[in-house]
């Protein structure tokens, strides 16, 4: 799964015509069973691109980008999984596979493509960068999503391993010329010494890690450990809220209270991580109507606010010690109009600084015992929400995605808003119908930040800029990318920070955005890079 080995040599002679008529302006369609690979047998989209690229250039082939919409974002998502490790967590609604880390399921997309390469960070990495490339996509910036329960339970040098791994896949791969991935390894041991020059490499390495994306419990996070985070390059926390309400938190025996979520995320402000919660609906001891109010808490306690969020209502799994409950009827699944419900009120409430990053689990219907199993359920909630008169104010649904854009008749907006122990500014420009090409976090502390280098900083959490990923330096046309809107934001950033009374402007940037800071002035700290303003 992942791999691509396609002898172009051998089936030439029969992919030459269809080549020609694609180029020629005959869709896919129209031409791919006019010449069938083989008696009974059709050439797949990876291979017609292979065919593309080696007779007709990079730019034909990437006229037939294969699920466009994974890179439309502007970067290029690397999803992986760490070992299967004990979770200290006893939520009743987790799944128990021993097959993988708590919370995950073997049937899973992503869990499957980890299982194959035997969990191996370095052969995970390259073997989705392989099938990107087969598919027509850009390989250059990369952000690393790494799954699997709570992270900062692993052992410490298990940890810096996998991370230093990730790092040399990233290094070691080549577009179009990487064909083969080492001898899986499920288990190492490093140290932060060994990290450092893979980081290093990877400033100026074709494929570039540009953000870094690690997933723990609020009752895991403190100071510590969010310095440990920036060791390892880490630029984003998923954190599990699941709910703002103390009594369904201890029904579901989650371990701690909402008091520990808000600290939890009021120190990742500090240190300029970006914050993405994950939310739960009908979980055990709530109803809809408390769950509608519970959903207002995310954005109207100033304390939680975040910057992402995934939606998970709760499917039961046979595994989940939820099981029982259900069994004994002390719990059961929301209807699909309640389901509906919940959601279609939910969702418009996001506001324009968060994105909302899925709806759904990614569980095959076929382990879920009860509760949702329409995977396109998200598509079910937003056509309703249109069909009352309602709008999505949330970034994903206001990306310009891989849409023309006219740089002139972009509009740049700010947003201020309280955020517990900061001062949050989101700063984004728009197109006249309101759809987003780029923003910029801001973020003013309220009070002195925990890292020394960090002191007398205001904090540029997160930079970007939408539409289709282009390699690094391309031309963009209309397309959003390289057009300079980050340096203008950059640039504004810096003059609001300096209103407020700040001294420097730091940035938490990705071990592959380092260089291009640095071409914007910014100078390289220990965790940080940042600026002088004053």
């Amino acid at each position: 799964m992942g791999k691509f080995d396609f002898n172009l040599k051998s089936h030439q002679k029969k992919l030459k015509p269809l080549l020609k008529e694609l180029v020629a302006g005959q869709t896919y369609d129209q031409v791919l069973r006019r010449h069938p690979k083989t008696k009974g047998s059709l050439f797949t989209r990876s291979e017609i691109i292979a065919g593309l690229r080696h007779f007709y250039g990079e730019g034909a082939a990437a006229k037939l980008q294969a699920k466009p919409v994974r890179t439309l974002s502007g970067v290029v998502p690397v999803t992986l999984l760490t070992k299967p490790y004990p979770c200290p967590g006893k939520c009743i609604f987790c799944p128990n596979d021993p097959k993988m880390p708590k919370s995950y399921l073997s049937a899973e997309p992503g869990a499957q493509r980890a299982a194959l390469n035997n969990f191996d960070p370095y052969n995970q990495v390259t073997t989705r960068l392989m099938t990107y490339h087969a598919n027509a996509h850009s390989t250059e910036k990369i952000e690393l999503i790494v799954l699997g329960g709570t992270w900062s339970s692993y052992p410490k040098h298990y940890k810096i391993w996998f991370i230093k791994r990730c790092f040399d896949a990233l290094n070691d791969f080549k577009p179009g010329k990487t064909k083969k991935v080492k001898a899986p390894q499920i288990d190492g041991s490093a140290d932060w010494p060994e990290l450092y020059p893979a980081q290093k490499k990877n400033e100026t390495a074709v494929s570039r890690c540009v953000g870094l994306s690690l997933e723990t419990r609020p009752d895991f996070l403190n100071e510590a450990e969010l310095v440990r985070f920036r060791q390892l390059g880490c630029t984003k926390i998923q954190i599990g809220i699941q709910s703002l309400n103390n009594r369904v938190l201890n029904l579901n025996k989650r371990g701690h209270r909402v008091r520990a979520t808000k600290k939890a995320i009021g120190l990742l402000r500090l240190a300029g991580f970006k914050i993405q919660g994950h939310w739960m609906a009908n979980l055990y001891g709530a109803d809809p109507e408390g769950d509608i109010k519970d959903f207002t808490k995310l954005f109207s306690d100033p304390g939680i606010r975040p910057d992402e969020l995934k939606v998970y209502p709760t499917a039961l799994i046979e595994t989940a010690e939820l099981m029982d409950y259900y069994k004994k009827g002390l719990w059961k699944p929301y209807s699909y109009s309640e389901l509906l419900k919940v959601l279609v009120a939910a969702l418009p409430m996001v506001t324009e600084y968060c994105r909302v990053t899925r709806v759904i689990r990614d569980f095959s219907s076929d382990d879920i015992v009860v509760g949702n199993k329409l995977t396109n359920f998200r598509e079910i909630v937003e056509k309703e929400i249109r069909r009352q008169g309602k709008q999505l104010k949330e970034i994903r649904a206001r990306e310009v995605r891989g849409q023309p854009i006219d740089a002139a008749k972009l509009k740049l907006k700010i947003t201020s808003y309280a955020a517990g122990l900061a001062k949050e500014n989101f700063l984004q420009f728009v197109t006249p119908d309101n759809q987003i090409a780029g923003f910029l976090r801001l973020s003013l502390p309220l009070k002195p930040a925990f890292i020394p280098e960090l002191k007398g900083a205001a904090l540029i959490r997160e930079i970007h800029v939408y539409g289709k990923a282009l390699d690094l330096g391309a031309d963009s046309g209309l397309k959003a990318q390289h057009r300079g809107l980050g340096k203008t934001l950059i640039k504004t950033a810096a003059e609001l920070a300096k209103k407020a009374g700040f001294k420097h402007l730091s940035v938490i940037s990705a071990v592959g955005t380092r260089q291009y800071y640095k071409k914007q002035g910014f100078r390289r700290g220990r965790l940080y890079q940042s600026l002088l303003i004053s």
